[in-house]
């Protein structure tokens, strides 16, 4: 599929599919799950699950409940679930996530929040709290 492209999946659920080949510069909403292949320069609003295929590059702020990187993403990420990088992804930038699960050979250079903007209270073990 290509620009706007719906497919249905296994099970029944539609998703969005950006193909390989395919570059958007600007912004995209999906109300249903997304997967680039292609590249994106901008921000995706998406209130179901993103995938970036092993060929898909992003370069800008993905939202979403959900994702899985196999591919090359830059910029924010802010994931209000789960965020799982396979082990061909490259991301680069600011994450902010629930959980982060993250492959081995997988490349992630930045920053991860997963405090959902709670602070945190850190008690000291026992050891550090008889000194």
């Amino acid at each position: 599929m290509g620009i706007g492209g719906k497919e249905v999946m296994m099970s029944g659920t539609e998703h969005n599919t950006l193909a390989f080949g395919t570059k958007v510069v600007g912004d995209i909403q999906a109300e249903n799950d997304f997967r680039l292949d292609g590249s994106v320069e901008g921000t995706i609003v998406c209130k179901g699950k993103i995938v970036v295929g092993p060929k898909g590059v992003m370069s800008g702020t993905m939202t979403c409940a959900n994702a899985e990187v196999n591919g090359v993403v830059k910029g924010k990420m802010i994931i209000s679930d789960t965020l799982s990088l396979k082990s061909t992804a490259k991301v680069e930038g600011e994450i902010t996530t629930k959980t982060l699960s993250i492959e081995p050979h997988a490349i992630f250079t930045g920053t991860c929040d997963m405090t959902n903007g709670n602070k945190m209270n850190v008690v000291p073990s026992n050891n550090q709290q008889q000194k």
